[in-house]
């Protein structure tokens, strides 16, 4: 489906990003605990995308996608919180942000057309 690899590739660069603003905040401000959870989470993204577009079934595909789903939300937690804090510039979070919520609005689509199709 074009979809997936639309989402496939988004959700890679969007984990460069990530792994380059992870390596930013730990030079810059010497943060280790939030920003490594900002890694995972961030990176976790592409990572279940990857796995659900080599899923056994639809309902495994579904799960990887869901999963995916959330792990966009809670790195939309980090950001804020480390934002909130003044580790991450404003311009960085704002450009991340928007990926995050282009990656959400795919995923989100997804899962809904997954869902309608199962029924």
């Amino acid at each position: 489906m074009k979809t997936e690899s639309i989402i496939s590739a988004k959700s890679f660069q969007f984990a460069l990003k990530i792994i380059k603003t992870y390596r930013i905040i730990n030079q810059t401000h010497k943060e280790f605990i939030l920003s490594k959870q900002l890694l995972r989470s961030g990176t976790s993204i592409g990572a279940n995308v990857a796995e659900g577009l080599t899923a056994f079934s639809r309902k495994d595909f579904e799960f990887k996608i869901s999963i995916a789903h959330k792990e966009a939300r809670e790195t939309v937690y980090w950001l804020k919180l480390l934002e909130a804090c003044h580790v991450i510039e404003l311009k960085i979070y704002d450009e991340l942000i928007l990926d995050l919520e282009e990656l959400q609005r795919l995923l989100g689509s997804t899962l809904v057309t997954l869902r309608k199709n199962q029924k």
